[in-house]
């Protein structure tokens, strides 16, 4: 049988680094194929240059059984490819619908269009509405965007690169079966992820990138998780080190009946949302995206202000109508969920966005001026700690992979060691060593006295760091639950809405009381 996709010897140089070096490997139709490594292995360097974004500087690429020339998406398009990147590839300004129709070739209408939309999302268990903006979607909703994007012309050949990263565990399943339908219609899918456990259930065989080479390849259904990631880091995984909270008297954040209408006819309103952060300790806030969350945190931020400024109190004082910049003077420190264009400024250096949100750290910037060496000195003690792969501070934020852009603004923030701490998808794309590295110095700072406020899709990641649970459904938060008390059932049931009774109230009251 005739490989759908074959690549010969590809490789892929950037100034200091090369990316792809000499990779090999061959996806047959209707097969699931994982390509695994650490965060900068090459993995969306080499994916870039099958869908035509990026051209090789040698090798060759082969799709069933005839040499793809120099190509770009368009053309990859034509040929039945379709991917979904890792960083989303829509415009924010307009429709879900009319994004989508800038990828449709053949002749459509937009409401005919629309339906197609609406019946394919709610058919795989992502419903999205194709008529709102872009921009008043969450991270988790762009995702599926994107995939139905893919979905809707019936690929041949799909990548996806982290596509369930910020997705909720009952949304992944539907992917899943989804991916299984599409692989047995002779759909061959070349799937990235950092998720051990999902590469295990759902992929044939894999292709494992270190430094990017090659350096192995596996069956994951044959391969325990701990292999897998030891094939990927080329050394023994961290172990988490959980010392146990002790919760100062005092919260260091207090949330007290915010109530917030919907910013839009599609949004969801908040409704008399309050708990409570102290500090040394971690709580965790879980919910299936669109729920609520990112407003929510937005509030919280300072992204956005409330008329009542007591419905938000950091360290004791009323901070619900401050902004972003008076908050962080409060002691607050944030990671919000999108990385590039909120996160970081793209195609500034690493010192210029160290300084975006350290400029109050003593001797960056004395009488408006920015001290550039000590503001670089600042961004490479943030790559030395945080082990983040960039040529130095000089590097603009848009070079790196996602995973190491993740860790450089989490180190960022954690090293202006706040007094509260809220950060949002904080391993989103991250490899197994890192999500490690990076939870580990969460459970650090927490246990240095910060309060910790966590929002996370991912329910083993609020199950391994954090003291108590919050969920988020319809704009409505539960009581907290003690983490140890509860389980992942019980969380999933409150995250869907499905056991919202007395019975979980009172058990949650009762914990708190524990």
């Amino acid at each position: 049988m005739i490989p759908r996709l074959e690549l010969r010897n590809i490789t892929k140089s950037y100034p200091g680094i090369v990316a792809n070096d000499d990779i090999s490997m061959s996806i047959m139709p209707g097969k699931i194929h994982a390509v695994l490594g650490e965060n900068g292995a090459g993995k969306s360097t080499l994916m870039k240059i099958i869908y035509g974004v990026a051209q090789a500087d040698s090798g060759e690429i082969w799709c069933d059984g005839k040499r793809i020339e120099a190509h770009n998406p368009a053309s990859s398009r034509a040929l039945g490819i379709e991917m979904v990147y890792q960083h989303f590839a829509l415009f924010e300004s307009v429709t879900v619908v009319e994004n989508i129709a800038l990828s449709v070739s053949s002749t459509f209408d937009l409401k005919t269009l629309a339906r197609q939309i609406t019946h394919l999302s709610n058919r795989y268990g992502m419903p999205i509405d194709p008529h709102r903006r872009v921009l008043d979607l969450s991270v988790g909703e762009r995702q599926r965007v994107e995939i139905v994007r893919c979905l809707l012309q019936a690929p041949k050949l799909l990548i996806l690169d982290e596509p369930t990263s910020v997705l909720a565990p009952q949304a992944v399943g539907k992917l899943f079966e989804t991916l299984r339908q599409l692989a047995a219609e002779g759909c061959s899918i070349v799937y990235i992820s950092h998720k051990l456990d999902e590469v295990q259930e759902l992929c044939d065989s894999a292709t494992v990138l270190r430094n990017g080479k090659v350096t192995g390849s596996a069956k994951p259904k044959e391969t325990t998780s701990l292999e897998l990631a030891r094939m990927m880091v080329g050394s023994k995984l961290p172990e988490m080190r959980v010392v146990p909270s002790v919760p100062s008297a005092r919260p260091v954040l207090e949330v007290r009946g915010l109530t917030s209408p919907a910013r839009d006819k599609y949004g969801v309103a908040l409704k008399n949302v309050s708990f409570e952060v102290h500090g040394g300790e971690i709580v965790g806030l879980a919910g299936v995206s669109g729920n609520g969350q990112a407003d929510l945190i937005a509030l919280i931020s300072g992204e956005r202000r409330h008329a009542d400024a007591s419905v938000v109190r950091i360290d004791g004082k009323a901070a619900g109508h401050l902004n972003a910049s008076e908050r962080r003077g409060l002691g607050m420190a944030f990671v919000p969920e999108e990385r590039l264009g909120r996160g970081a400024v793209p195609p500034h250096t690493l010192w210029e966005n160290a300084v975006l949100t350290a400029n109050r750290r003593g001797g960056l910037v004395r009488h408006g001026m920015v001290d550039r060496g000590k503001a670089a000195g600042f961004a490479r003690d943030i790559i030395d700690r945080f082990k983040v792969k960039a040529n130095g501070p000089s590097s603009s934020a848009q070079s790196l992979s996602g995973g190491n852009l993740q860790k450089f603004i989490v180190g960022r923030e954690i090293a202006l060691k706040p007094k509260l701490f809220l950060v949002s998808q904080p391993t989103w794309g991250v490899d197994v060593g890192a999500a490690a590295f990076i939870r580990q110095n969460i459970l650090d700072l927490s246990r240095a006295g910060s309060a910790v406020l966590v929002v996370s899709e991912e329910l083993d990641e609020l199950f391994e760091i954090c003291d108590r649970l919050l969920v988020i459904c319809q704009g409505q938060v539960s009581p907290p639950l003690i983490r140890t008390k509860t389980n992942r059932e019980e969380v999933g049931l409150l995250m869907t809405g499905a056991d919202r009774g007395n019975d979980i109230e009172e058990r949650s009251e009762v914990a708190v009381q524990n």
